[in-house]
């Protein structure tokens, strides 16, 4: 493969240490790299490099003559007084770009719900970002550097940024390298990993998974002093393997070196003894939404929602920006009554909710954080042993120096951490978590999705990280048109209705303009009897839904030690979810038939 772009011996410093010494790195044609590495290691101040946009104190980087290269930086720097239409086509005629089949792909995909002659300077950030992002897509470029693409993004924005990004040259030509938090993004695009640590780069082969196989074989071999950290990697590969079926049908790393690696670790997490732990805490009610819906004004947010919240369910949310993920969960957490229907709350209900406004920390904003720490109690118990408070924050990362830190001083990714804990501290049974990934490494995201493993309650989550998602909640939900929709295949579910409510807005334009052409359309009678099974498979869905959720709390209560019991309750389970899979699919059919 022909040479891009190579780094010789760059060295930089600050005045308190060093960011990279005697580094040698080179990209290749075809070369898809993930960089991954704590915060404030260099990933960033590689990219910068790499691109010419930093000069290293020594060293050299080179390009191979006719190469373009783009970059994506955290910070746009785009021009508030040109309009959307200006950012993204410049002065292309419209007949020019509109035939051109890369462009209106990404505009699709990124800037679709955008004002066309907006001017950029009135737009949000997350919008700013989609912008200055659709600008470099459309483009032709040899080499692209994306510095954390994902952030702002959707579920589907996401997929759709990888798969375009998969598409975007043939499998021997063009270089991308990405810095990203985003684990499902990078096992999904990346041919290989470049972990920044400790001055250096040290390369991986394939993308996420293959990358954590690999570092486990690495620090099993060296023998090191990281045995925690060793084990917690042992923890999330044994998940890539069980938790995620779809990645084991790709070959993006050694299967049998995977499972022999694994082979003694037990699952992520004992999901009968956390339920059973739930229901001690909560009992049997956390919070029933009957009928429930919510308007501001003439809008409405939620319709006929009904749901029924188990002790110890792990649940989580997704949904388009608006759709009304913020106002279930104020629904949840009782700062929002319903304009119709009902929510009935467990007397022992305790909510705390992980906000992204560090609102937790203004109190102590000013203080240091072992005097925080301090004011907590003495221990508490997590995955059945008691742990100190600085043994919880050791836990989350936080190095023995950081202790004597203000909280104001600390990194954005420190302050998350030190929020969620001091949650936990707080010891609720019902924790929601409202995009808890920001300012995060892939790390810390592996550190804390450990602790939350050992949470003996109820966990909703939202979030726009697939990778989280599928991690931390045993089961999904989606508001799509108003009504919450239960997900039995996950994310990939997710995807497929929101294709198929994307397809049948443009059907419904069709057969508008088909009754001026004489289009043939469903008769009266087909129609009305596709509209009743169209309903009834709906409430069938509701039915079987809740008489899961019922069965998973009388396995929660049931005597744990009877196994012929619980199997005899995990068979109940396993039929009602093979009867909901097949009316769902039919659900899908009378959905797109309608449509």
């Amino acid at each position: 493969m022909a040479h891009l772009l190579g780094a010789e011996a760059l060295h930089l410093e600050y005045p308190t240490r060093v960011i990279f010494d005697k580094l040698t790195i080179g990209l290749d044609e075809g070369d898809r790299i993930g960089i991954v590495g704590r915060n404030g290691d260099g990933k960033s101040t590689l990219l910068r490099m790499l691109a010419g946009r930093l000069e290293p104190d020594s060293g050299r980087v080179t390009r191979r003559g006719g190469v373009t290269l783009a970059m994506l930086d955290q910070a746009d720097e785009l021009d508030g007084t040109k309009t959307v239409h200006q950012t993204v086509i410049g002065d292309i005629d419209e007949h020019v770009w509109a035939g051109d089949p890369n462009v209106r792909d990404v505009i699709a995909g990124l800037i679709s719900d955008l004002p066309w002659e907006a001017l950029v300077g009135d737009l949000s950030g997350g919008q700013r970002r989609r912008v200055a992002l659709a600008a470099l897509l459309i483009g032709d470029h040899d080499i692209i550097f994306l510095d954390e693409p994902t952030n702002h993004l959707d579920v589907e924005g996401i997929t759709w940024l990888a798969g375009h990004l998969t598409r975007r040259w043939s499998s021997n030509a063009g270089g991308l390298v990405v810095v990203t938090h985003d684990r499902w993004f990078l096992d999904e695009i990346c041919t290989a990993t470049w972990e920044v640590h400790d001055r250096l780069i040290e390369p991986f082969e394939g993308g996420y998974a293959a990358y954590i196989l690999q570092r486990v074989e690495r620090d099993q071999m060296a023998a090191t002093m990281e045995s925690k950290r060793q084990n917690l990697m042992k923890k999330e590969l044994a998940w890539l393997r069980r938790g995620a079926p779809a990645r084991t049908t790709k070959p993006k790393f050694r299967i049998d070196a995977a499972n022999e690696l694994i082979a003694n670790e037990p699952p992520a997490r004992d999901t009968v003894a956390l339920s059973s732990m739930a229901m001690q805490r909560l009992g049997k009610d956390v919070v029933d939404l009957e009928n429930v819906s919510v308007a501001y004004g003439d809008k409405k947010v939620l319709t006929d929602v009904t749901w029924r919240i188990a002790p110890g369910e792990r649940t989580g949310i997704l949904g388009v920006n608006g759709a009304g993920k913020s106002t279930l969960l104020s629904l949840v957490s009782g700062t929002l009554l319903p304009t119709t229907g009902r929510v009935k709350r467990g007397k022992t209900i305790k909510v705390a909710t992980l906000t992204q406004q560090l609102a937790e920390l203004e109190d102590v904003w000013n203080d240091r954080v072992s005097d925080v720490i301090s004011r907590q109690k003495s221990t508490y118990v997590s995955g059945g042993k008691e742990m100190t408070p600085s043994q919880m924050l050791e836990r989350v990362g936080f190095q023995s120096a950081q202790l004597s830190t203000q909280v104001k001083d600390l990194s954005g990714g420190q302050k998350r951490r030190l929020q969620l804990l001091l949650i936990l501290l707080s010891e609720p049974n019902v924790l929601i978590l409202d995009e808890p990934t920001n300012d995060l490494d892939t790390d810390m995201l592996a550190a804390i999705e450990d602790l939350l493993d050992t949470f003996p309650g109820t966990l909703l989550v939202v979030s726009h990280d697939r990778y989280l998602l599928e991690r931390v909640t045993d089961n999904q939900y989606a508001i799509l048109g108003g009504h919450l929709r239960h997900l039995p295949r996950g994310v990939d579910q997710y995807l497929e209705l929101r294709a198929h409510e994307e397809k049948g807005q443009g059907a419904k334009v069709e057969v508008a303009a088909s009754a001026h052409t004489g289009t043939p359309k469903l008769g009266g009678a087909e129609l009305r009897n596709a509209q009743k099974e169209h309903a009834a498979a709906g409430r069938k869905i509701e039915k079987l839904s809740g008489q899961i959720a019922d069965v998973h709390s009388r396995m929660a209560a049931h005597d744990q030690s009877d196994y012929t019991g619980l199997g005899a309750l995990a068979k109940e389970i396993a039929d009602l979810q093979n009867q909901l899979d097949t009316v769902e699919l039919r659900w899908l059919e009378l959905e797109e038939l309608l449509a």
